[in-house]
């Protein structure tokens, strides 16, 4: 008890009070003055106070008297419409449905790496040009971009559909910004289409994707080479110098007619084509170069591409339009709960 008497004569440093002479401090002995007009201040408040309490209305008994209103917030909030609600789910199954799509593309492209032993240590140097490893990007940027706008859409998740509405308008900006490099560097980008075709053609009987990608392209634009046939040099087993039939020739898909009969596939049509004068290989084999091709391709199909281009921005733009629109609703609702 001795103890806790002269514990209570102890003050810690953070429970003293201050000791300076303030205007509060009760140490200060207090003038007639000072006694009148505190308590002219303190009749003020309790005026004050008697005036601002309410008057107890009709259904105020004795038992409610001591108890304090509750005031009723004033329902403001603007009401979830039919239209808001069609566009939350138009938005969260059309991001479904790329999602689904992004796996399918991201599958395919692992699909790809994996069958032809890519990720091999004899291989794994090989990988950044295995056209493969665009599908599994695509599908990866694909599949994260429309999980985040899925998933924010449905549970109402302004920080989801923030990435999400963010990252769609990177993309939209980036789609502009290329559609304009492209237009004004015509020429870097023919000779960087070139380089990629060379390299196509040296890997060519190495690689399958970029084997099957060649002869694609090549039997769809009836093409032959880079620039013409005698590019087909490039490759190791076409050169003059290789030996093997295969030596001064080209790949079937360069050939007018690569079909026997209609039915059986010629793989040894092209051979020796390279050592044809043009006047002579023209019955045999195509004689322009892919990159004409591809430049006549576009030159008559510019209509279609650019309205497929614009239909694209478009759709991006509303999907963006309808995410800003959903979280304005999202976050308008939170403020008035």
């Amino acid at each position: 008890m001795r103890r806790f008497q002269s514990m209570r004569w102890f003050r810690f440093p953070w429970l003293r009070r201050e000791t300076a002479q303030t205007e509060t401090s009760p140490l200060i002995p207090k003038t007639d003055t000072d006694r009148e007009l505190s308590g002219v201040l303190q009749g003020s408040e309790d005026s004050s106070t008697e005036e601002q309490a309410p008057e107890p209305g009709p259904n105020d008994g004795p038992e409610n008297q001591g108890r304090t209103r509750e005031v009723e917030p004033r329902a403001h909030s603007r009401p979830f419409s039919l239209s808001d609600c069609l566009l939350k789910y138009l938005l969260f199954f059309s991001n479904l449905l790329f999602t689904v799509l992004g796996l399918l593309v991201l599958a395919l492209g692992l699909w790809g790496l994996i069958n032809k032993e890519s990720f091999a240590q004899e291989k794994i140097g090989q990988i950044s040009t295995d056209p493969m490893l665009v599908f599994v990007m695509l599908g990866l940027v694909l599949c994260t971009l429309c999980l985040s706008g899925c998933v924010g859409a449905l549970r109402e998740n302004c920080c989801l559909l923030q990435v999400f509405s963010a990252t769609v308008l990177v993309l939209v900006v980036a789609q502009v910004l290329a559609a304009i490099l492209a237009y004004s560097l015509q020429r870097q980008i023919e000779g960087y289409l070139r380089s990629g075709i060379l390299a196509a053609m040296v890997r060519y009987q190495d690689d399958l994707d970029l084997r099957f990608i060649t002869d694609e392209i090549q039997i769809g634009l009836q093409c032959c080479g880079a620039d013409n046939y005698r590019d087909w040099e490039v490759n190791m087993y076409y050169n003059c110098s290789a030996p093997g039939v295969l030596s001064c020739g080209v790949p079937a898909s360069c050939c007018v007619d690569p079909l026997e009969n209609g039915t059986v596939w010629n793989s040894q049509c092209g051979v020796g084509a390279q050592q044809l004068d043009e006047f002579s290989a023209q019955s045999v084999i195509f004689l322009g170069g892919c990159l004409g091709g591809m430049s006549r391709w576009i030159e008559q199909h510019t209509k279609l591409i650019g309205a497929v281009g614009i239909v694209l921005l478009g759709v991006q733009i509303i999907t963006l339009f309808i995410t800003t629109r959903l979280m304005d609703n999202i976050q308008w609702s939170k403020a008035t709960r």
